[in-house]
């Protein structure tokens, strides 16, 4: 199959082998901390807490990430993210076993991930076109994706039944070991050329090594200033980031933090079902994927990326109107989906229009501009869903998506990107 062509590629096979064992542990502990945070304090507002605090880092330290991703090693980067990330969830895992695990660890353990987000993020966005031949550019991005979605098709069943049957610690331990696995695979591309595939422009040392602390917080601060130059020189891209701070705040947050409640306080349903709603949504996730990479060229692609977010929209609500347990199952199918074409899309495009050396900085970007709004939706979400319930949160949410999605619509660098 086309999609696959980029596995003959070794130094991607490793890094993409890794990342899905990675991600595969990542699904197992968001399914366990969802229902840990609901059954140790029943409050979607402590739900929202946990997700504020991993934003927060990533917002204050994601423009310096994207700088730094651009002017060091980005496969070191990640390494040593990987490590830091197994050894966090490490102390969880164990402190959860001596069944001494409270809140404020769990607040404390996000923080320090969304630190290290900051920095992981762009490094890996951005070396996968400079790791990746680019006759293979969009088989890779295909993977990308469905590493993302495969492993999330078993974690959720998985980590439910994990939690169902009292193995929190257990949990939390299995996405330790990935992080590790994870840096394992990353190790081999520390060394030898496998960063030559394309030509990133070299790094100044007289820039990697400035003379004084004003002259560091310069060249940074127009290292920062070139990829906001870039960005807003492109519309498509500057109106999407934009749009999506909001997009994020309304789509995203009541998904994150009412979903556990509204499984649990409006269906009377268990862990199981947020199992299976994570397992469906990654399984409509990956078809998208496989579907879309079969294609060397996408046509109508800005029409088609916010059809998909008006889709969300409306997909939202059905679990406003408390639709059947199956019609909302199959409702997860289309949400997913819908995210594989929108991301292949949106990842696509930079890589296209934004040169490979300033990546970095314009994925760093776009997280801010993206991700800016949802410590203030997570909030607003908990707050909502305490206060008059999970449906009224996604009526809300779904009706405020459907908008931002026909306004992005309206502007014609949105309906011309072929």
């Amino acid at each position: 199959m086309n999609v696959l062509r980029s596995l003959k590629h070794r130094p991607f096979a490793l890094l993409w082998s890794g990342q899905t064992i990675s991600r595969l542990g990542d699904s197992l502990y968001r399914i366990a901390l969802a229902w840990w945070v609901l059954e140790k304090t029943g409050s979607a507002v402590a739900m929202g807490t946990v997700l504020v605090l991993s934003q927060i880092p990533l917002l204050i330290f994601v423009l310096i990430g994207g700088v730094v991703v651009d002017r060091f090693p980005r496969i070191r980067i990640m390494f040593i993210s990987d490590v830091l990330s197994g050894l966090v969830i490490t102390f969880v895992a164990v402190f959860s076993w001596l069944d001494i695990l409270e809140l404020w660890h769990i607040y404390a353990a996000s923080i320090i991930f969304g630190f290290v987000e900051a920095f992981f993020f762009p490094a890996y966005q951005a070396v996968i076109p400079q790791l990746t031949p680019k006759d293979m550019l969009t088989s890779a991005n295909s993977l990308n994706g469905l590493s993302q979605r495969m492993t999330g098709i078993i974690g959720p069943a998985i980590g439910a039944a994990l939690v169902a049957s009292g193995g929190t610690s257990l949990t939390f331990g299995l996405d330790a070991l990935s992080f590790f696995i994870s840096a394992l695979f990353v190790f081999p591309l520390l060394r030898g050329n496998a960063l030559e595939t394309q030509s990133v422009k070299p790094v100044d040392e007289t820039a990697r090594s400035p003379k004084s602390v004003r002259e560091t917080l310069k060249q940074g601060v127009d290292d920062i200033r070139q990829g906001f130059t870039v960005i807003m020189a492109i519309p498509w891209i500057w109106i999407t980031i934009l749009i999506f701070g909001f997009v994020n705040m309304s789509e995203a947050s009541p998904r994150a933090v009412a979903m556990p409640f509204f499984i649990k306080n409006d269906l009377g349903a268990d862990v199981n079902l947020l199992g299976i709603f994570g397992t469906v949504f990654s399984i409509g996730f990956v078809i998208g994927a496989i579907v879309l990479g079969q294609f060397k060229r996408l046509r109508r692609r800005g029409v088609m990326a916010y059809a998909t977010t008006l889709t969300q929209g409306v997909l939202l609500l059905f679990f406003a109107l408390k639709f059947p347990v199956p019609v909302l199952i199959g409702s997860m199918f289309i949400y997913g989906f819908s995210f594989s074409v929108f991301g292949m899309i949106w990842n696509n495009t930079l890589q296209e229009m934004v040169p490979h050396e300033l990546l970095g900085r314009v994925y760093s970007i776009d997280a801010l501009g993206s991700f800016v709004l949802m410590p203030i939706g997570f909030v607003i979400a908990g707050w909502a869903t305490d206060l008059i319930g999970a449906p009224t949160v996604f009526l809300i949410g779904g009706s405020a998506t459907i908008l931002l999605a026909l306004l992005g619509l309206s502007h014609p660098a949105i309906r011309n990107l072929d």
